[in-house]
């Protein structure tokens, strides 16, 4: 039986012969910013905080940033500020690997895979940021009624014309993603992945991932705030906040899932750094592991303070790793990462196609 245990330095798709991360053929670094709170969130940022927030995490090293369509509204969402921020420093334009989630209907929060939305989509992408190319286009959610080679099959008419660098997919199932893979290059996979998000290694989606060479995107890699350490109660959490609806920020689950952020404090002081650093450095050590993909993680961050924070790479030992894996094991997670509307398009799959 063939080993999966995959050689990173001959990976054909995201690592070139010196070991560097690539994405749609672009180098990046081993930690991404995710642009979704700049946008999309009760009061975001100015555009002057934002864009601080933006120029320090690619000072910072972070030049792969995922956005989306659906982070804000058709008027205004992650691509128009893009937009503007490369208006700002049209140097930046070349440095920075853009990740853009559409295909949902037009203002809403439904999936359409169909070959005319998917082309709606992107083009609505590319009339948008004008001033930079789109390196990857990805299909935010699986329609559950329309297989994803109609997706895929329409969203690389625009590779294969040079208007896209690459195709990504996200939440989707393994039987997904290896469907996809036969149909184009998929650049990435986007799935939620934390210490308490971990479905990926059970489920298929990491063991496909590893064979395909797709590197992994891993975002809300700090639990949506709540592996900062920096929210102790329910009412640290704004009203009419996102996070408000998940089932694991609900009253009756919220001090009992504490004791995971309680524990990894304890060994974020004895390495002398932020809980959330620990977060983030168990997720990119997962990589290391083997028979697993190269993993992402993408944190959101609207201060330069945080941004800078999120950067600094802790050093996990073989055996920091094994301790937070046996506490992952003990320590049981209580309720979703969605609400029953969101956790219907998780991990999601398509039908089978007819030709």
């Amino acid at each position: 039986m063939a080993s999966n245990i995959i050689d990173k330095t001959k990976h054909a798709l995201h690592f070139n012969k010196e070991g560097d991360i690539k994405i749609a053929g672009r180098k990046v670094h081993g930690t991404g910013y995710g642009l979704m709170g700049l946008t999309w969130r009760p009061q975001p940022p100015s555009q002057e905080q934002a864009f601080t927030a933006m120029k320090t995490a690619l000072d910072s090293g972070a030049n792969f940033w995922n956005g989306g369509e659906l982070y804000g509204t058709p008027e205004r969402n992650s691509l128009h500020l893009l937009k503007e921020y490369f208006d700002e420093h049209p140097s930046h334009a070349s440095k920075v690997v853009i990740s853009i989630k559409g295909g949902l209907v037009k203002g809403g929060m439904k999936p359409d895979g169909s070959a005319e939305n998917t082309r709606r989509s992107i083009d609505e992408c590319l009339n948008v940021m004008t001033n930079k190319k789109l390196d990857i286009w990805e299909a935010a959610r699986c329609d559950p009624e329309t297989p994803i080679e109609i997706t895929m099959r329409a969203a690389n008419e625009y590779v294969k014309a040079g208007k896209l660098g690459g195709i990504s997919l996200s939440e989707c199932s393994e039987d997904t993603i290896r469907r996809a893979a036969k149909e184009v290059t998929v650049s990435a996979v986007e799935v939620e992945f934390s210490l308490w998000s971990t479905e990926i290694l059970e489920n298929g989606v990491a063991k496909a991932c590893a064979e395909l060479d797709i590197p992994i995107v891993a975002y809300s890699p700090l639990g949506r705030g709540f592996l900062t350490g920096e929210i102790k109660k329910l009412e640290d959490i704004p009203e009419g906040d996102f996070r408000r609806t998940i089932p694991r920020f609900y009253p009756e689950n919220f001090d009992k899932n504490l004791e995971l952020v309680t524990q990894i404090e304890e060994l974020a002081k004895r390495k002398g750094c932020k809980p959330g650093q620990i977060g983030l450095a168990w997720v990119r050590a997962q990589s290391k592991k083997p028979g697993m993909p190269t993993i992402i993680p993408i944190p959101g961050a609207s201060s330069p303070e945080r941004v800078r924070e999120n950067m600094v790479e802790i050093d996990l030992s073989e055996n920091d790793v094994k301790e937070i894996d046996s506490l992952l094991a003990s320590v049981e997670v209580i309720g979703g990462r969605y609400n029953e509307h969101g956790a219907a398009l998780t991990f999601g799959s398509t039908p089978p196609l007819k030709e």
